[in-house]
């Protein structure tokens, strides 16, 4: 745990503001507990006190020596003789303040007598001085329990608090932390969204610089530079969704037709440069119906294609094919883009798709399933090892567009691994 907390700025951050907030909410409840406590002993004190001499001053007035009330002693001065309760302490009665009494205000006082503490009333009436005290033992055993039972109920209070203060940090905590990590999803996002299109232009740049040092035609030059233009518009559009998505809002772009057999030849002739500078040959046929329109966002379904041929490019050695076929037909339109490549394990094909796991990239085939499934879609993977891999987008077709069927006939759907396939029954491909 504290290898990771080390190498991870971020939770070291979350664990320290959990802790703080802990920290923080359970000294302020154990606080508010420890002044309610405060609160009740002092009341409670108060009151014994209030108590004590209430009793006394009743005592002293309407009680009898012989019987006197419970916890109290009487003593009585009367012509020059002193007349005791039954079992009062031998410490007492206090004779100065019992002889001295005079007038009519009473004198009340607290003391200590043989390690024992008392409330002492002394006040005369008419010819008589009585005296009534009172063992304040009981009222300091019931002071000692209530200072437990306190005691008791912070410690219980404070356990609660921490649990509570864990509680509240956890959830006050909960939006930071999903601002990190979508930060940090955004930062990985950003990276793989801008590496294809950059890698694409950067190869298509140079290869613009080569054709015009070379003094190749203008006209073949004009081609590459329109490619280029392009791209940076292509560019363009990443980027602009990405900012949108950095504000935290979901990307509201219309829907509108998109050709996806024209979207695949427009990517295969972008990748074209780079495919060449590989040695890969990327080949796009159409079958089924005449159309394969769908409805969604043209820049975020570019964006599926381009991963997709970008994932085939970086795993398909030179000399290799790619191959990207759409299919459609009234309900569905299928776009399929093969490699003879290094292949992918079967078991692994559903793991292709979670971040930081597949294929090596790690990013874009998760990024690709997002848009997929935002526009009702699937996506699947299929291979073997050294013998190439498949993915497979179906997406619903446009109910709104009429259906035409294809000017011939078309051939029948290729075999899973065409590398090895024979082709000369189909409809001419195009090769970029």
């Amino acid at each position: 745990m504290k290898g990771r907390e080390a190498a991870d700025p971020e939770r070291r951050l979350l664990i320290g503001a959990r802790r703080r907030i802990t920290v923080q909410v359970a000294g302020a409840i154990s606080l508010v507990l420890a002044l309610f406590g405060a609160v009740v002993y002092g009341v409670t004190v108060n009151d014994q006190h209030d108590s004590a001499r209430r009793d006394l001053a009743a005592a002293t007035r309407h009680g009898s020596v012989t019987h006197p009330p419970p916890c109290v002693w009487l003593f009585e001065l009367r012509d020059g003789t002193v007349q005791s309760s039954p079992g009062a302490p031998e410490a007492l009665p206090l004779d100065t303040a019992l002889y001295l009494a005079a007038g009519s205000a009473p004198q009340v006082d607290q003391v200590e007598l043989a390690g024992q503490s008392y409330l002492v009333r002394t006040e005369r009436h008419g010819d008589v001085a009585t005296q009534a005290v009172m063992d304040l033992r009981y009222q300091a055993a019931e002071r000692q329990r209530l200072l437990r039972t306190l005691a008791a109920a912070e410690l219980a209070g404070l356990l609660a608090a921490l649990l509570i203060g864990q509680v509240l940090a956890r959830r006050a905590i909960a939006p930071l932390g999903e601002a990190l990590a979508r930060q940090r999803r955004f930062a990985a996002d950003v990276s793989h969204e801008l590496r294809t299109p950059l890698t694409r232009l950067h190869t298509r740049a140079q290869l613009v610089a080569r054709q015009v040092r070379r003094g190749t035609d203008q006209i073949l030059v004009i081609d590459e530079v329109d490619q280029l233009v392009t791209g940076t518009r292509q560019l363009g559009e990443v980027v602009e969704d990405l900012l949108v998505s950095a504000q935290f809002k979901q990307l509201r772009r219309p829907f509108v037709p998109v050709d996806l057999a024209a979207l695949a030849e427009e990517l295969a002739v972008a990748e074209a440069a780079r495919a060449a500078a590989l040695g890969v040959t990327i080949d796009v046929r159409r079958q089924g119906l005449e159309d394969h329109i769908v409805r969604g966002a043209q820049s975020a379904l570019r964006r599926v294609i381009a991963a997709l041929l970008d994932n085939a490019l970086g795993h398909t050695s030179m000399g290799g094919h790619i191959w990207v076929t759409v299919f459609g037909d009234s309900e569905v339109v299928e776009l399929k883009v093969r490699d003879d490549g290094a292949g992918l394990d079967p078991d692994d094909s559903e793991r292709l798709f979670t971040r930081f796991v597949g294929r090596g990239f790690g990013l874009g085939l998760a990024l690709v399933r997002e848009v997929v499934d935002g526009h009702g879609g699937t996506i699947t993977a299929d291979g073997r090892p050294g013998a190439g891999a498949v993915f497979t987008v179906r997406l619903p077709a446009d109910p709104d567009v009429p259906h035409h069927p294809p000017p011939r006939s078309q051939p029948t759907e290729p075999a899973d691994h065409p590398a090895h396939s024979d082709h000369s029954d189909r409809e001419p491909e195009r090769r970029f």
